[in-house]
């Protein structure tokens, strides 16, 4: 796999959390309509007072006007050292990035109204609006209103393109992945069945893809290579994971998932090799059983892990495909491995 990154697992940025019926819709609905569909309240309070100014910028001369405004939302920063940036691709408002560093981590955005943009436009609803899907995460800080623009958070990232949006991996695929209220029940529900299992914890690979295993068929031995996800785990997790890795990571096919016939093969040999004798077949087979299960941990957490590689790496994969992937085939045979029992 990839180099992960040091970063903890964010929240799922694809899902907004479930919210209560708001008692009194305030979104700018008409009453009757509010009463027949409902309204969804937001986690934090939606009108946070959000700071107006009594200031009026010069369309055709933004930064003077843009400059007060900082002052007021970044007195820290230095005026000689802010630096302005112009967009210019809308064409109802006028836009400018105001910011100091060179990644432009923290950068104040001043929009400008177009001229008589309030004929078609009702600013009012627009700052609700803004205000409500912020408080959801779908939207980037509001900073202050002030008498013909707002300013508001810079969000990092491309703007697209016509060439961009035709691409389906980027409107295809994230109501594909589980809701991050889903993800934690199915974390707790694995650590409970999974505990259960009396697996012994051995030094495993935890990453037995099948290019990170070297056959020397001159000497005829196999070794492993790439220790970097290496440590004590569950010795069934290390196997069920390994099975998984038939499926493959550019072309995943579960099809090649080995069948129970090969398996037993499988696991027959490995604890001969651990014993120095030969398992008895109740021991074999309470050992596939411990495995199919903890394949289940193998998808569960390279599913998470590519959802972190999704946001941080920039690496050439489709991690959220990959990360869809590996969910859905959990869920697939999780039933199936439900009813596997585990020989007394």
């Amino acid at each position: 796999m990839a180099v992960p990154p040091s970063a903890p697992v964010p929240c799922s940025p694809f899902y907004l959390r479930r919210q209560a019926l708001c008692p009194q819709c305030s979104w700018g609905m008409e009453e009757k309509a509010a009463a027949s569909v409902g309204c969804w309240e937001p986690p934090e309070p939606p009108r946070a007072a959000v700071p107006c100014f009594g200031v009026t910028v010069d369309q055709d001369d933004i930064l003077p006007g843009a400059l007060r405004l900082i002052r007021e939302l970044r007195p820290h920063w230095k005026p000689e050292q802010v630096r302005t940036k112009r967009f210019k691709d809308g064409i109802t408002n006028k836009l400018v990035a105001c910011y100091v560093e060179e990644d432009m981590r923290d950068c104040v955005l001043v929009r400008v109204y177009g001229e008589r943009t309030e004929l078609l436009v009702d600013r009012e609803n627009e700052v609700r609006n803004f205000q409500l899907l912020r408080a959801h995460g779908c939207a980037p800080r509001l900073y202050c209103t002030f008498q013909n623009g707002l300013c508001y958070e810079y969000m990092q990232g491309v703007a697209l393109g016509p060439e961009h949006i035709r691409e389906p991996n980027l409107f295809s695929l994230s109501a594909d992945v589980p809701k991050v209220e889903v993800l934690g029940q199915e974390l707790a529900w694995l650590k409970e069945h999974l505990s259960q299992l009396e697996s012994p914890v051995v030094f495993c690979h935890n990453d037995l893809l099948c290019k990170n295993i070297i056959y020397d068929s001159i000497k005829g031995h196999v070794r492993f290579i790439d220790y970097e996800y290496a440590g004590y785990n569950y010795q069934a997790f290390d196997i069920g994971n390994h099975f998984n890795e038939f499926a493959g990571v550019n072309e995943v096919d579960y099809c090649r998932y080995p069948d129970r016939e090969i398996q037993l093969q499988w696991l027959h040999y490995y604890l001969e090799a651990q014993k120095g004798a030969a398992p008895t077949p109740r021991e074999v087979e309470r050992l596939y059983a411990q495995v199919n299960k903890f394949a289940l941990a193998s998808h569960f957490f390279w599913g998470l892990w590519a959802l972190i590689q999704n946001q941080y790496s920039t690496i050439s994969f489709d991690f959220l495909r990959y990360a869809v992937i590996r969910f859905s085939q959990y869920f697939k045979v999780k039933p199936q491995v439900l009813a596997l029992e585990m020989p007394k």
